[in-house]
């Protein structure tokens, strides 16, 4: 699903974000990306979603080398991925409804897709019946939940979480982490990027760490931290 090949990314100001990376993961794979901050994790998505391009090396993402992919289609390129962030990015003027169905409306899926799919993942995520509500009337919990519903509307081969529990009390992080893995479930590839210790340490999933642009360590069963 997803291959990097002697990656590296040098910008403009010389720094060296990643160096040398060699990483396949595959279809169905649920993976953690950890490391300290500035270790490359950012580069690392930015490159799947590509927003930056490797100095050196090749990513390969569903059979597709991202070299390949023009400026035109990107925006295509992308729909095959959903995105969760940190901070929810939800539209504020929108309904729990509406902001789901946003993301369907800008691949330009037919109104009745969107009226079945919707309430589909709103069911999938527990907020079927809060789908009149507005960002601002639900709790933090719940709007990564919309935001969850959001990214997999329309059905990505894979999912990347960019510290999607980072804003959560334990409790509420512990019922993101049960989402994800019931996504996972269904076939969809789960990378997550996070800082959380006890929930990588919990999940024993699959642990790639980076360190200073450089995979240091890459574990089918990890924890957040090497245990030698």
């Amino acid at each position: 699903m997803i291959e990097f090949k002697d990656v590296s990314k040098i910008y403009d100001n010389n720094v060296k974000a990643l160096s040398n990376v060699n990483i396949k993961i595959d279809s169905g794979d649920f993976v953690f990306l950890v490391g300290p901050s500035g270790a490359g994790k950012s580069t690392f998505i930015k490159m799947l979603l590509k927003e930056v391009d490797p100095t050196m090396g090749e990513i390969i993402v569903a059979d597709k080398e991202l070299s390949k992919v023009t400026r035109k289609q990107i925006p295509y390129y992308r729909r095959k991925i959903g995105m969760v962030f940190q901070d929810f990015r939800l539209i504020p003027t929108l309904n729990v409804y509406e902001n789901v169905a946003f993301a369907m409306r800008v691949v330009e899926a037919s109104q009745r897709e969107i009226r079945r799919r919707v309430p589909m993942v709103l069911s999938l995520v527990g907020l079927s019946h809060k789908y009149k509500m507005f960002p601002n009337e639900l709790s933090g919990g719940e709007q990564q939940r919309v935001s969850l519903a959001r990214a997999i509307v329309n059905n990505p081969s894979v999912l990347i979480a960019d510290e999607p529990t980072g804003n959560l009390d334990p409790e509420t992080a512990k019922e993101i982490m049960g989402l994800l893995e019931d996504i996972n479930r269904s076939g969809t590839t789960i990378l997550m990027a996070t800082h959380a210790k006890d929930i990588v340490d919990n999940m024993q999933k699959r642990v790639i760490a980076i360190d200073k642009g450089m995979v240091v360590r890459d574990d089918r069963k990890g924890m957040y931290e090497n245990e030698n």
